[in-house]
């Protein structure tokens, strides 16, 4: 458990330490965003509705919510899978053959919810790559929400479930279409 913790750190470091100038650096903090996703998800569930029953019951609300947000407002394309012991949303083979980079197998990565110990965490890629993007979703968000953002480059923290802003969440996935994030992810990989 400890390793756990001394990565974690290191990929805290790590994504403060880069800029938004330099997207060499971005695409590298890509691949410490998914590590970290992989590292701190423990659920063994095959399917979504199994990883929401098996959440306690305040968690279980937020999340189901969470997941009708997502599917309603994602563009066209980005399918619904569980990934990394969480809710995941990805560009599947079908659309983007290529696949994640690390691990060509598992299909694009864009948008995951998770249940954690101390909060529910959205991670939404598309943030870290897009400084445009991530400085609107920051300003709305002290427009519309009294709790103090709890934010990494792609992860959005919620400690208080009463305190989700569905609806901003919701016109934040519907920002990126498949086509959108595919052109995103190529440039950033390939720098």
């Amino acid at each position: 458990m400890k390793i756990v913790y001394l990565v974690h750190f290191l990929i805290i470091i790590l994504e403060y330490s880069f800029s938004f100038v330099n997207l060499k650096k971005n695409s590298i903090t890509f691949v410490f965003i998914v590590i970290q996703i992989q590292i701190f998800m423990p659920s063994k569930a095959t399917t979504p509705e199994a990883y929401i029953a098996e959440l306690p019951e305040d968690r279980r609300e937020a999340m189901q919510k969470l997941r009708a947000i997502a599917l309603k407002n994602l563009p066209t394309g980005f399918k619904e899978v569980m990934g990394y012991g969480m809710l995941g949303y990805v560009v599947p083979h079908e659309i983007y053959p290529a696949g994640y980079h690390c691990t060509p197998n598992l299909p694009l990565p864009f948008f995951n919810i998770a249940s954690q110990k101390n909060s529910i965490n959205v991670y939404h890629m598309g943030l870290y790559g897009d400084k445009t993007l991530y400085d609107w979703f920051v300003s709305e968000y002290a427009k519309r929400c009294t709790a103090k953002l709890d934010m990494g480059k792609s992860c959005v923290r919620f400690k208080k479930m009463d305190s989700i802003p569905y609806e901003l969440l919701g016109e934040l996935l519907s920002k990126i279409t498949v086509e959108d994030w595919i052109n995103r992810y190529e440039k950033m990989i390939k720098k």
